[in-house]
């Protein structure tokens, strides 16, 4: 029988606690927001299935205090390499063993279940963050003033009522919360089986190596992908006239894999079919509703950008809902979100086709072009992060819509550890600003050239005397004078009057 009580009320109820879920859920604990997160399973999912994550990601990893749970199950890839059916490389995408302007590596390994056990812990640091688990989503009633969600606790059958200011679907490519949205998809063309096999060497085989590999065979193209520990991962095209059952047989998955690896190498952990999808949802949004990581976009695997597009959903939505729920901050900042994410979204997922036309060799051509040709040597790969949509950036300053580089503080750590998800205010010296009182008030954050080594040659680099860097760490606009400096500070300061609260380290 149904709970007649009146129902609990949240700010946010987030619907699947997945990376995107969890990340999300994470960052308005930080923010103070009173959140629920409502999850079907009753525990995470014990297999492997997205294994890279990149240097932005970390960094929204760090700023909810739990980067350096995160390091001891990760390890650094060296990058990817393109292979002909004879083995000569087509492409290089190596990946530097330095530390970005990030302040992270660029490209991590990792096992999903052990970065989702991590952020899952994370929310037991909010007192407001609420997790409950085997709890199934069927209803979400738009009202004037909020969501009233409607939900079966699986463990007992019991139905069970909550009001929310806003609904965040996370809930993956068969999102509740998009049907409820009512939002078709945007197939950008790209459709295709694969086999993915996950493997547990029982031996050492350091000849597999770490780079990831992409075999453009067209007989039959392949990746190889190095996990952490002894995982190792194959996906495999599976051919027009294949059965998705029997080709996912063991019999049949050790035949595909004997050019690699036999049983006495490895234990098989699991083989399963998937679907390759490129799509897009047209609307993000309705109302209170909003969608987010595969809820919103899936992608094809060969950029390895399928989850971290998902974070950046997170990082970007996050600090709005709490703009509005706690600063005073317009509703309509909430359009922004769709605005900004989705041209980034769609330029990521253009490229892993160009990509998986390498791969499958073809559209060789197409793909080569997102190189850049080096005499005598393969074509050099080197992906540049896409720039924000239109949104809340000032379009007409140089670098609104880039992301701002982390600066080392000049006591040895980083610059995001101090000003937090925050705005924040880079200028060459503190003292000369005539409105140090006023942004404090607004808990806009300061960093100056006397706090952090490396601002003020990234500022004169630019030509800029100040730059405006949202919560998210994308740029919202840069001054080259003082004229432009009062405008910034003016469009920041009523956006922003939002209460922080400081993020504990992971126990």
């Amino acid at each position: 029988m149904q709970d007649k009580s009146a129902p609990e009320e949240f700010d946010v109820v987030i619907v699947g606690r997945g990376p995107v879920g969890a990340t999300l859920a994470n960052l308005l604990g930080l923010r103070g927001v009173r959140t629920l997160v409502l999850e079907r399973e009753t525990q995470t999912y014990h297999l492997p299935r997205a294994v890279h994550f990149d240097d932005e990601c970390m960094r929204v990893f760090q700023t909810v205090g739990l980067a350096d749970a995160i390091l001891p199950h990760v390890i650094l890839s060296p990058g990817m390499l393109f292979l002909d059916a004879n083995g000569k490389m087509l492409l290089d995408w190596s990946r530097p063993q330095t530390l970005t302007p990030m302040g992270w590596h660029l490209s991590y390994r990792f096992h999903q279940p052990d970065l989702e056990d991590v952020l899952i812990s994370g929310l037991a640091r909010w007192p407001h963050v609420t997790l409950r688990s085997r709890c199934d989503v069927f209803a979400l009633d738009q009202v004037e003033d909020g969501v009233r969600v409607r939900y079966e606790d699986l463990s007992n059958g019991k139905l069970s009522e909550v009001r929310a200011g806003y609904v965040i679907g996370c809930d993956g490519a068969r999102s509740l919360v998009r049907r409820f949205i009512g939002s078709s998809m945007d197939d950008l063309g790209f459709h295709e089986r694969w086999l993915v096999i996950d493997v547990l060497l029982k031996r050492a085989r350091d000849d597999l190596g770490d780079y990831s590999l992409q075999h453009c065979d067209p007989r039959r193209p392949a990746t190889y992908v190095r996990g952490t520990g002894t995982r190792r991962r194959w996906e495999i095209t599976i051919l027009p006239d294949e059965d998705s059952q029997e080709i996912a047989q063991p019999a049949k998955v050790w035949d595909l894999l004997s050019r690699w690896i036999t049983p006495d190498d490895a234990e098989l952990e699991r083989a399963a079919v998937y679907t390759f999808h490129s799509v897009i949802a047209r609307q993000w949004r309705s109302g209170r509703l909003f969608l987010a990581g595969d809820s919103a976009h899936q992608t094809p695997p060969f950029l390895g950008q399928g989850m971290c597009a998902g974070i950046r959903d997170a990082a970007n939505l996050a600090w709005k809902l709490a703009a509005i729920i706690q600063g005073g901050a317009a509703p309509d900042l909430l359009d922004t979100y769709q605005s900004e994410r989705q041209p980034h979204v769609r330029e990521f997922i253009e490229l892993a086709i160009r990509l998986g036309g390498v791969i499958n060799t073809k559209a060789i051509e197409a793909g080569l072009a997102a190189g850049e040709a080096r005499e005598n040597a393969p074509v050099k790969l080197d992906v540049k992060k896409p720039l924000l949509g239109p949104g809340l950036t000032f379009g007409d300053l140089p670098l609104a819509g880039h992301l701002a580089p982390q600066f080392m503080l000049r006591d040895g750590g980083r610059s995001d550890d101090r000003t937090g998800y925050h705005h924040v205010l880079l200028v060459e010296a503190a003292a000369a600003l005539p409105s140090r009182l006023a942004l404090a008030q607004a808990g806009i954050e300061i960093l100056a050239g006397d706090d952090a080594e490396g601002v003020r040659d990234w500022l004169r680099k630019h030509g800029i005397i100040a730059a405006l860097v949202r919560p998210d760490r994308y740029i919202r606009g840069t001054a080259r004078d003082e004229p432009e400096l009062e405008r910034l500070v003016a469009a920041a300061i009523p956006a922003t009057q939002i209460p922080l609260t400081q993020a504990p380290s992971a126990a």
